[in-house]
């Protein structure tokens, strides 16, 4: 993985079950994509590459729970022409609590149109 980012859990994010609620999982991944674009992305190549969800699934192994710092590792798994998969896996409590794998489709800014992912992107993001 080439990128870390952590969130710590508030109280409003878990469940009766005490732990935490099973969206707010795909809440941590979104911001932590986000904070791993602005890092890795110039605000040029930032402002001209964009990307639509295709897919995502979540593979849980342990809970988080209230007060947990959530570790969350990110990395591309696969690079298609138009496509490409991060996976982000999640620490909990010093053990593995989930896995999260999500394709997106680079589209052109602006529209749903699909088109080749930017050879400069390939470069930042591997």
């Amino acid at each position: 993985m080439s990128f870390r980012h952590s969130i710590r859990v508030r109280y409003g994010e878990c469940d009766m079950q005490g732990v935490v609620f099973n969206a707010h999982y795909l809440a941590y991944v979104d911001d932590t994509i986000e904070h791993w674009f602005d890092a890795l992305l110039v605000p040029d190549l930032r402002a001209a590459f964009d990307v639509m969800l295709k897919k995502v699934t979540v593979e849980w192994t342990a809970p988080a729970r209230y007060r947990d710092v959530v570790e969350l590792d990110i990395g591309v798994a696969r690079w298609g022409t138009t496509s490409f998969d991060v996976v982000v896996s999640g620490r909990a409590g010093g053990r593995d609590s989930f896995t999260t794998t999500v394709v997106y489709v680079s589209v052109k800014p602006g529209t749903h149109e699909p088109v080749p992912i930017p050879e400069d992107v390939r470069e930042a993001l591997s």
